[in-house]
């Protein structure tokens, strides 16, 4: 049975990508910073008849939280197929370049691109004992540098979040770093927007849960010919699935 990790799994997108992988016949470990919230996330999914799923507590914002949930997912695996960086933050108000404050960006970048490099530098020992390994990091067409520029692009005038976007842009680069580094190997990594979805990050506003979970397992299921090292959003690009970054 393959195992897979998620990041703030315990509600919207993380959760919804738990209940699909689970579908598929994964063994989950849902990553909640709140544990409780975590274990309130399995009683649901055990509900449904999902029970492969275990909750671990992960600030990725916390060195010695990452650390622990190591350490305790090491001890019921030794092996991790899948991991999904999905747990991020939007900053909060104001989102401007010229208003947001320091602690914003500093906070922001801590959960969406430092824990990212803490979780997944923490994991990739596992991670490497797998044939196929995947790591989806999940990103958003916010944080393309090009569509951000382009005045054509349906989102120009709107989807300014400076603070945010700058942090997902760095989430991206990141990514490319990584798939680099892990060329050679079996690995794929990808950069995945699960697009404008109705969740409480959005006041739930856009898309079904359902259709952005499906985004992001299929590229943790990618095969060995699949894409690595891509900016993925199907939103933007029904027909391949690659943005400029």
């Amino acid at each position: 049975m393959k195992k897979a990790l998620i990041t703030g799994a315990n509600k919207g997108i993380g959760l919804e990508t738990a209940k699909q992988l689970l579908k598929k016949g994964f063994y989950v470990y849902i990553g909640s910073r709140d544990k409780q919230r975590g274990l309130e996330a399995v009683e649901k999914l055990k509900a449904e008849n999902l029970t492969n799923v275990e909750a671990f507590q992960i600030d990725v914002t916390d060195d010695n939280s990452v650390r622990n949930a190591r350490i305790e997912i090491g001890k019921k695996s030794s092996v991790l197929d899948v991991l999904i960086n999905n747990a991020g933050i939007n900053g909060g108000a104001p989102y401007t370049a010229l208003e947001s404050s320091t602690e914003q960006f500093l906070s922001t970048f801590n959960t969406n691109v430092f824990g990212v490099a803490r979780v997944t530098q923490a994991f990739i020992d596992l991670l490497r004992k797998s044939p196929e390994p995947r790591i989806v990091n999940v990103s958003t067409s916010v944080g393309s540098l090009t569509l951000q520029s382009d005045p054509n692009w349906l989102g120009y005038d709107f989807a300014k979040y400076a603070v945010y976007g700058s942090s997902k842009s760095a989430l991206n680069m990141f990514t490319v770093h990584l798939a680099y580094e892990l060329r050679d190997t079996a690995f794929k990594v990808n950069a995945v927007c699960p697009g404008y979805t109705k969740t409480d990050f959005t006041n739930y506003n856009g898309g079904e849960v359902e259709a952005a979970g499906k985004r992001i397992v299929k590229y943790a299921l990618l095969d060995k010919d699949g894409v690595t090292g891509k900016f993925i959003s199907e939103e933007i690009n029904p027909t391949t699935g690659e943005i400029p970054w």
